[in-house]
């Protein structure tokens, strides 16, 4: 008697094989949504909710898919997915003759990457609702000089032919406080205002791995990455924060290429230069690299005048150039400091009736810039933290792995990217000459721990309050 078999018992076969060899969350994320739809002698279709699904499934359960191929329908078997979201198929086989595993590839009759732009587009509109672009990061007020023209003109380009010109992505690079994410929310901005009808979605890259971490767990990993395929233009912010998260590269990997393929822009912003990003795979780092990379610099003194004439002028207000000179002069190391100092001198000049001359100013510039750098300087961080948890100072700059001096290295490391200005690069030389990727790993340890450990949360609170309170060293 000739067995009669229908594609769902085949494919509950398969799944009986390919649940033994993946985690109970991978099965559930990538192998459950999959529908069988017809047995045609050899070939068996299945059903994946998305493109992006199917190149997941491609890239990293292949082997698994061609063994249950094999085991259920021979060495001749085949696997063919439609594709539902997309409406088109693509086929792959998988599977073994004499021993030789035969190549798997997509049988796509020419046709280019489909284009997902529809496929999560109300999600993707919330998303970008939620997460807005400041009205005040302009190009208006975005002051240019030699230290940014290169970066700004590059910007503007964008803003004017968003994924026409060779500038995709845009990779804007430099230290704190100079303006990264300004530039990028302006040309975000100019977009919106040029072109209405299409969909600016902007987003930090530690939301953006949060955002996929959530996704896996409610089993909605797959249309996470059609949300962010849905934009015309994606924005993300500080990706240095992407090392050492392997899964994230991944879906972002495919997020890059899905964009740029289908002619959307991409534009990027980091602490460093592609090419001194660690903890990246190579060929996430490549493509940071296609388009332009520019970086921005502390402005010079005259950029420095221009600036704070034009915060004045915004508010309506006059300041003396005497003062002007002297800030200008006083404050030459972050863009977010002088900032601070002029909206300070503002407020105590509206709300208090202060006069804006240079014994506010100097008075501000003490409060605001000395506190900062006496009070919670790396050396005031780390002998607070390392009295906090009880351990020598010295240990946290030595190669020990003990939990204890760790933790209280991860820490001190966190509260310095939080409370001062220095580079990521110069907090890990402060620490034993730690690299930019060693920083990275211990602020998203800390970030970790706040979120899934009430007890570790609790402890931070703490210190916060008291690092705040405790007078400077």
């Amino acid at each position: 008697m000739i067995e009669v078999r229908d594609c769902k018992s085949v494919w509950s076969n398969c799944l009986t094989y390919i649940k033994e060899q993946v985690g109970d969350q991978s099965y559930r994320t990538w192998f459950e949504p999959i529908e069988p739809l017809m047995l045609n002698n050899s070939v068996l279709t299945i059903q994946v909710p998305s493109q992006f699904f199917y190149e997941w499934l491609e890239e990293h359960y292949v082997n698994v898919l061609r063994n249950a191929i094999d085991i259920e329908l021979g060495s001749e078997g085949q696997l063919e997915y439609s594709i539902s979201v997309e409406k088109r198929s693509q086929s792959v086989t998988n599977g073994s003759t004499n021993g030789h595993d035969k190549q798997l590839g997509a049988k796509t009759n020419g046709t280019k990457v489909p284009d997902v732009h529809n496929a999560g587009r109300e999600k993707a509109h919330k998303l970008a609702a939620e997460y807005q672009l400041k009205a005040e990061y302009t190009f208006d007020n975005f002051i240019e000089g030699d230290c940014n023209r290169l970066a700004r003109s590059a910007g503007y380009a964008v803003a004017q032919k968003p994924g026409v010109t060779s500038f995709n992505p845009l990779f804007v690079y430099g230290g704190v406080g100079l303006g990264k994410s300004h530039l990028v929310q302006a040309i975000g901005s100019e977009i919106q205002k040029q072109f209405p009808d299409k969909l600016v979605m902007y987003v930090d890259s530690q939301r953006f791995a949060n955002q996929f971490v959530e996704a896996i767990k409610s089993n909605q990993a797959s249309d996470f990455g059609q949300v962010y395929q849905s934009a015309d233009v994606l924005i993300v912010d500080d990706v240095q924060f992407f090392a050492g998260k392997e899964k994230t590269q991944e879906i972002f990997f495919h997020v890059f290429n899905n964009l740029h393929q289908n002619g959307k822009q991409v534009i990027l912003t980091s602490d460093c230069s592609p090419k001194d990003l660690k903890g990246f795979q190579e060929r996430l780092l490549s493509r940071f690299k296609w388009g332009l990379n520019t970086d921005l610099q502390f402005p010079d003194l005259e950029t420095r005048i221009a600036i704070i004439h034009k915060k004045a002028e915004a508010h309506g207000v006059a300041i003396p150039e005497n003062v002007i000179e002297y800030l200008a002069y006083s404050v030459d190391t972050n863009l977010r400091e002088l900032e601070g100092v002029i909206n300070s001198m503002l407020a105590q000049n509206a709300l208090a009736g202060r006069t804006l001359d240079l014994e506010l100013a100097k008075e501000t510039l003490q409060k605001i810039v000395q506190s900062i750098e006496s009070e919670v300087g790396i050396d005031y961080i780390q002998k607070f933290v390392a009295e906090y948890f009880n351990v020598a100072v010295d240990l946290l700059k030595d190669k020990t792995r003990k939990r204890e001096i760790v933790v209280a290295r991860q820490v001190s490391m966190y509260f310095a990217k939080e409370y001062t200005n220095m580079s990521l690069k110069s907090i890990g030389a402060h620490f034993g000459g730690r690299d930019h990727s060693t920083v990275i790993h211990a602020i998203t340890a800390v970030n970790d721990l706040i979120d899934t450990d009430k007890r570790f949360n609790a402890t931070m609170q703490d210190l916060i309050k008291k690092i705040k309170l405790k007078p400077g060293v």
